[in-house]
């Protein structure tokens, strides 16, 4: 991982079908989220965000071009490998929060862990810690249900550092939220990437929102607009 670079983007194309049907949603992008970093990729709905956030969430594969995270080249794992990146070092937060309805708030943290078998009392103490560091010490048995969208959202920031991931993706975080709130959840993510380290990529088309991220880079038809 040279020069502090977590994430590297170089000439990634997508497109989806062929001949006269093609839909070119990335092309050509280029960028480096560095260690510690928030960024924020802005644009209108359309613009490719949500791809771009796929292919380096190893959720999609481009058409061309490289992606590495961490000094791992995406294009060098088979699917295993990549289902092992996603577990072990991203972390993701839905628009849509994502949460397990049945579960309480600490059961939600808790899943990923879970998948790691991650011994019972180590997994509590870090869901423990979590659910203090959004503010929700308090909440951990409620369910989604009981729970406002801002308490929901926490507790999918919560789930997402569960796991200690080097990089963060948030696809429009604040979408469903009210603006006070999401004011505040991006506030969250800001305090997170400062307190535990890791690199942030966040979607979002809220200029208030970008104030906030160390650095933007905009999207418009799939191209990064300099």
């Amino acid at each position: 991982m040279s020069d502090g670079a977590m994430v590297v983007v170089e000439d990634v194309h997508r497109t989806f079908g062929e001949g006269d049907r093609a839909v070119h949603a990335v092309r050509g992008v280029s960028f480096t989220a560095r260690a510690g970093e928030l960024t924020a990729l802005r644009g209108r709905s359309g613009s490719g965000k949500t791809t771009l956030l796929n292919l380096v969430g190893g959720l999609d594969t481009p058409s061309s071009g490289s992606i590495s995270i961490a000094g791992t080249d995406l294009a060098g794992l088979d699917e295993a490998g990549r289902l092992e990146l996603r577990r072990d070092r991203i972390g993701f937060v839905f628009q849509s929060f994502g949460l397990i309805s049945v579960l309480t708030a600490a059961e939600n943290v808790g899943v990923p862990m879970r998948l790691r078998k991650v011994a019972v009392k180590e997994r509590e103490e870090r869901v423990r810690t979590l659910l203090a560091m959004v503010g929700l010490a308090e909440h951990a048995e409620q369910r989604p249900t009981e729970m406002s969208g801002g308490q929901q959202q926490r507790v999918a920031v919560a789930r997402a550092l569960a796991n200690e991931p080097a990089l963060l993706i948030a696809d429009e975080p604040t979408g469903q939220l009210d603006s006070d709130t999401g004011l505040a959840i991006m506030q969250l993510l800001r305090a997170v990437v400062r307190s535990e380290g890791v690199t942030a990529l966040v979607a979002t088309h809220d200029p208030q929102l970008m104030e906030l991220a160390d650095r933007v880079v905009e999207l418009r038809d799939g191209r990064i607009v300099e």
